[in-house]
């Protein structure tokens, strides 16, 4: 699959705007010519299909694909908004993470580019004993990585980068989400100190700041 690449893209936590975010990098790729998809690793919330890859759709000016309609984008739903462990435990299920990791190559049959959005933070449960981070890192996946400037969001980003290098997973960039800039002065120092500590650790990963291109 010469050319071809499936991206990560998780965050500090749970609503900080990774759908948002993930139809923005999205069609950041598609101005440089990519053919692009996008996927949710585990849909927690929903019953049928999956809300996240709506926004995705809508945010992209795309209508719903087959792929969509066929749940390739998202083949693992769960009922309960939790985390992907405690909601298979809620939905008396197992996660079969397989079945993630087809629906990504099956997606790379078809397109230049699969972004796989996560389920909450980069160290959310997907099983007692096993991390979406641990995922990542065992797939060999690049990861984006989305932050903010609110208060907390340093030490929280910090933490993460020390969990990524430790477990040598390529960051590819890190898309910092001006939404919940509150406090000009401690966002506007936020944004630029990780921009610093980003590039210090990895030279090679992009420093994007999203912009309204809705």
């Amino acid at each position: 699959m010469e050319n071809k690449e499936a991206i990560f893209l998780s965050g500090i936590g749970t609503d900080i705007g990774k759908s948002y975010a993930t139809a923005w990098y999205a069609i950041h790729l598609q101005k440089q010519g990519r053919h692009v998809i996008t996927q949710k690793f585990i849909q927690t919330g929903c019953r049928d299909e999956s809300i996240d890859i709506k926004i995705h759709r809508q945010l992209m000016k795309m209508p719903m694909q087959t792929v969509d309609r066929l749940h390739v984008t998202a083949p693992i739903i769960l009922s309960y908004p939790a985390s992907p462990h405690l909601a298979a435990i809620l939905d008396k299920t197992e996660i079969d993470l397989s079945k993630a990791a087809e629906a990504t190559e099956a997606l790379l049959n078809q397109y230049d580019t699969v972004i796989i959005e996560g389920a909450g933070g980069l160290m959310v449960p997907v099983s007692e004993d096993y991390m979406t981070v641990d995922y990542i890192a065992e797939q060999g996946l690049p990861l984006v990585f989305v932050t903010h400037g609110g208060l907390g969001s340093i030490s929280d980003t910090l933490l993460a980068l020390e969990a990524i290098k430790r477990r040598d997973i390529p960051l590819k960039a890190v898309i910092y989400n001006p939404y919940f800039d509150k406090d000009p002065i401690i966002a506007g120092d936020a944004r630029e100190f990780m921009r610093r500590k980003v590039l210090q650790s990895f030279p090679d990963a992009e420093y994007l700041v999203m912009d309204n291109v809705f």
